[in-house]
């Protein structure tokens, strides 16, 4: 191993890779000169490498301790403790306790108490011949709240939802009503929503919820502004009726004439609104419920409220509370949605996705110093693309993270968490590594750089567990070898999705449902997949073909493509379920799902009344309406929610869906990673 080599694996910044088991690729040298850089460590020169790896080798030598450590309720210390000379004393500060409450643990040299408080805590560590060491401690419970039995649940997203009340695009009323009907009706147990992190304002707005601003607030686009108790109390009557007409106005075009989900549309006529309700004087049970909610949220809303100003073109010391009380509004509906679908009888409630990364010009990345300038994540080269993927999302520095003690990512947490039933971690993968592109470096020739995956996880689990929340990692693609295993030790749910289910160790066909993990959320397919009804008729291939996107001879993708599919209708045949038309071949891909022990099982949206439109389309910009598209019919006719609810298709569906959800156990041998 060269000084680079050990300079980078000192840094956790990886020179080579495994896609596969049996092939190792080597990361250009100028990527990895690059990616130290850009963490603060020069290496231009092979002398500045040679100095720096023996500066780090040094300083890391001389380290008491590592800035963060994990400790797992339950389990032994962590062994950096145990390794301290005897004599060595050890104080704990709780997260949040004043300096006088802090605890003094015994040293290496006795036993540490039974089982650490739960939290964040600070730790100093004495040492008999004078030294000092200080670092983070997580304490975290064993695992992350257990999920049910068994629930099936819905899977939509929410722009995507229009009904007869909504300005133009699905909002949390929408959200609210989706949970009535789906729990009260069809004994649904969950609904997983797209991100509905703050966006960065533009023209147009960029319309993927996964390049947000910021992924701590959430965005006031997805009020219903009816709703709002300023509503009724305001003397701008009139000029909110007609704001509520021009609303109506932009859902008859999307739902009638064809048009595509507006949202910069939605939002010029919800901030008109918004502004008129700003001035509606308070009462004092919601000047004091806001006021708490400042209190909670401390400088990290005022810098994101203040952001927010001045991407509108405003002063933000003059517009800073308009806001910060727009954060608050949305707050109070995300929170109202949740409770909504809890007394509607659903077991988990309403679960919100968390984006993997934040824009680069947005609020999250512009506003702190823990994101990394000039570098984007995505995905090395796959069997799916063969050209990488960048995903221009700037990563977290993990230097960074670890010197705060994972204080940026604990306030993430907490944030959605607040109103969140369960919690999907997009790109669960990136707590253990990302895959980093310096700026005007192509995708495949990046590399992955490591960050601290226990005391992520541990934050994680120790979040979720004081939420009560479930946590759902969305594994899928390239994971590194052990991730999964990890993560579901920590009581973390998989998600399995059923085109990819396969027994590739054993000739790759389709997966017995019985061989399927336990511990997942388990569809069809997703929001970058066709929806059942276009992988079922193959109509995917022909739209990747129309716009450009296939890599190989559209035959052959036709041949390829109708192999696989048959291939799943002959199990489906196989274990005596009707795979006769569409209708019917649909409802008996959910019915194997059914079959498997996974715990969760999510219905795509779109699926339960036959839409062959994909929400988006990987490897697309303007070429296709990504994230504009409302839910429609089998004959591309866009439905309302009431549409959709009164639709003797989706109710067959879920009905059916209902009847075979009964609690399950995992049969014997069932994987649970």
């Amino acid at each position: 191993m060269d000084d680079l080599d050990r300079l980078a694996a000192l840094h956790g910044i990886a020179t080579a890779y495994q896609p596969a088991a049996d092939v190792t690729v080597r990361v250009p040298q100028a990527t990895v000169t690059a990616v130290l850089g850009l963490i603060g460590v020069p290496a231009g020169s092979p002398e500045e490498v040679r100095a720096r790896r023996r500066a780090a080798e040094e300083e890391a030598a001389a380290r008491l301790l590592p800035p963060v450590l994990v400790h797992w309720a339950g389990g032994p210390p962590p062994p950096a403790l145990a390794g301290l000379p005897p004599g060595t004393r050890i104080r704990l500060e709780p997260e949040g306790a004043p300096q006088e409450a802090s605890a003094w643990l015994t040293g290496p040299d006795g036993p540490l108490p039974g089982e650490l408080p739960l939290g964040i805590h600070r730790i100093t560590a004495d040492l008999p011949d004078g030294r000092t060491a200080e670092a983070t401690l997580v304490a975290a419970p064993d695992r992350a709240p257990a999920a049910p039995e068994r629930a099936h649940g819905l899977l939509v997203q929410l722009y995507s939802l229009l009904s007869e009340r909504s300005w133009g695009m699905g909002d949390l009323g929408d959200l609210a009503a989706l949970a009535r009907w789906a729990g009260r009706t069809h004994g649904a147990g969950f609904i997983q929503v797209n991100p509905l992190h703050a966006a960065v304002p533009g023209t147009p707005t960029d319309p993927s919820p996964y390049r947000p601003s910021s992924r701590r607030f959430p965005d006031p686009v997805h009020l219903r502004i009816e709703d709002l108790p300023e509503y009724a109390d305001c003397p701008a009557q009139e000029a909110l009726a007609a704001l509520a007409v021009r609303g109506g106005e932009l859902s008859r075009r999307v739902l009638h004439e064809g048009a595509l989900i507006d949202r910069d549309a939605v939002w010029d006529l919800k901030r008109q609104a918004l502004e008129l309700l700003y001035e509606v004087p308070r009462t004092p049970q919601r000047a004091a419920a806001y006021a708490r909610f400042r209190e909670e949220q401390g400088p990290a809303l005022d810098r994101h409220a203040a952001w927010c100003a001045s991407a509108a073109g405003q002063e933000p010391r003059e517009r800073g509370d308009f806001h910060r009380w727009l954060v608050w509004l949305t707050d109070t509906q995300l929170a109202a949605a949740q409770r909504e679908a809890r007394e509607a009888g659903m077991s988990v409630g309403i679960v919100h996705d968390l984006a993997v990364g934040v824009h680069p010009d947005g609020s999250d990345s512009l506003t702190g110093p823990f994101h990394a300038r000039h570098v984007s994540v995505g995905a090395p080269p796959d069997a799916f693309n063969a050209r990488g993927q960048d995903w221009g999302l700037p990563p977290w520095r993990p230097d960074r993270l670890a010197e705060t003690g994972y204080a940026p990512f604990q306030a993430l947490l907490r944030g959605v968490f607040r109103y969140a039933g369960a919690l999907r971690i997009d790109h669960v993968m990136g707590l253990f590594r990302l895959w980093w592109i310096p700026e005007g470096t192509p995708p495949a020739e990046g590399t992955y750089v490591g960050y601290d995956g226990e005391a992520m996880l541990a934050v994680l689990v120790l979040e979720a567990h004081r939420a009560g929340a479930l946590v759902i990692g969305e594994d899928l693609g390239t994971v590194e070898p052990g991730v999964r295993q990890a993560l579901a030790r920590r009581g973390v749910l998989g998600t399995s999705v059923l085109w990819f289910e396969r027994d590739w160790a054993g000739g790759g066909k389709p997966l017995a449902p019985q061989d399927w993990r336990a511990d997942c959320l388990a569809t069809t397919t997703t929001h970058d997949l066709p929806p059942t009804a276009a992988k079922l008729a193959g109509g995917h291939v022909e739209l990747r073909d129309e716009l450009g996107l296939l890599t190989r001879p559209l035959e052959l993708e036709r041949e390829q493509d109708a192999a696989d599919t048959s291939e799943w209708l002959e199990v489906l045949e196989g274990l005596g379920l009707d795979t006769k038309g569409e209708e019917a071949a649909v409802l008996a891909l959910y019915g194997f799902l059914l079959r498997t022990p996974a715990r969760l099982v999510g219905v795509w949206l779109p699926d339960a009344v036959g839409d062959r439109r994909p929400q988006n389309l990987p490897g697309t910009w303007d070429q296709y309406p990504n994230w504009r598209l409302p839910v429609a019919d089998a004959q591309g006719r866009p439905l309302t929610l009431e549409a959709l609810a009164a639709s003797p298709r989706a109710n067959a569906l879920l009905s059916a869906v209902r009847a075979g959800a009964r609690p399950r156990t995992a049969p014997p041998g069932a994987r649970s990673d």
